[in-house]
């Protein structure tokens, strides 16, 4: 989910990483022995998403 993401919202490695440790962050919160996709799909939520 998340490389389709990233090729959907124009990631950089940089932003790639960023949101994955995000997902981690949201996982351990979640108290869940690994990053599922609910946690990638909120983490993905938060990213503000610019229109030039």
């Amino acid at each position: 989910m998340l490389t389709q993401a990233a090729g959907r919202l124009k990631l950089s490695a940089r932003g790639y990483h960023r949101v994955l440790r995000v997902a981690r962050t949201l996982a351990d919160m979640d108290r869940s022995a690994g990053v599922k996709r609910v946690h990638v799909a909120e983490a993905l939520s938060y990213r503000r998403i610019v229109v030039a």
